[in-house]
């Protein structure tokens, strides 16, 4: 693979399966050395161990993203083990509302979503600033979702949680300016994974069937648009969110 990322240091959260699993895979293979960080921290440091018998550099750490202490205390691991940090990516999440109506759905739940999806995100971006800002080319990108963008139903919490996500890219972009740091969002369709296990096939079928590209969207698909995010090709990209789901929504 080009080594598009030579030399950078990213963190990657929510990394011990699933996306964050193969983000990190292809960070390294472009070049990065990474830390991966997760709430399994037994199956992250699994699956930093694996990437290591590749041949790749990686590093497995425990991260609740729902815990400042938890944030801080990774993100400290994280400078120390990979000697800086150059770029993050802020894709730790939960789903837990599919398939509920709004008048179903749990405040519990949705206090759930938002703590892990909105307020994680913001807590390990701030405590990796200091560190990105030293980089001197920091770059931050945000998974967002397409059901954001064109409002899935019976997915309230993780789909205004996305929409979060997208605003706080646009704010932040805005306010890191200054310090070279730029921050762009990832809107995936939905792909393949651990998560979505639980979408009703018909949903997917009508996924395929609507969309340009009609194959299913597999993480790998992915990892171009996040490489490219977190590049010097992208230096001049900030407070964007580019979807990436085979043309089912064109903004």
């Amino acid at each position: 693979m080009n080594q598009l990322l030579k030399g950078r240091k990213v963190l990657v959260t929510g990394a011990a399966r699933g996306l964050g699993l193969v983000f990190a895979e292809q960070l390294a293979r472009a070049g990065a050395r990474v830390a991966l960080a997760d709430i399994l921290e037994e199956q992250v440091k699994a699956s930093a161990a694996t990437l290591r018998d590749q041949g790749l550099d990686a590093t497995g750490l425990a991260l609740d993203v729902r815990d400042p202490q938890s944030v801080a205390m990774a993100v400290s691991q994280a400078v120390e083990a990979l000697g800086g940090l150059d770029g993050v990516v802020n894709n730790a999440a939960i789903t837990n509302s599919g398939g509920k109506t709004t008048e179903e759905l749990a405040i519990d739940t949705w206090d759930r979503v938002m703590e892990v999806n909105v307020r994680g995100s913001w807590l390990v971006t701030n405590a990796c600033l200091p560190a990105l800002r030293m980089s001197g080319r920091g770059a931050i990108v945000n998974l967002a979702s397409d059901t954001a963008i064109w409002g899935a139903p019976q997915l309230l919490a993780y789909t205004a949680s996305k929409g979060a996500i997208m605003a706080m890219t646009r704010s932040l972009a805005t306010e890191l300016g200054d310090d070279n740091i730029t921050v762009n969002a990832i809107a995936p369709g939905l792909v393949a994974v651990e998560a979505t296990a639980y979408v009703p096939q018909g949903r997917k079928d009508l996924y395929r069937q609507q969309r340009p590209l009609k194959r299913t969207q597999l993480p790998e698909d992915v990892c171009g648009a996040v490489i490219f995010a977190l590049s010097d090709m992208a230096r001049f990209i900030t407070g964007q969110t580019l979807p990436v789901n085979g043309g089912f929504v064109m903004p």
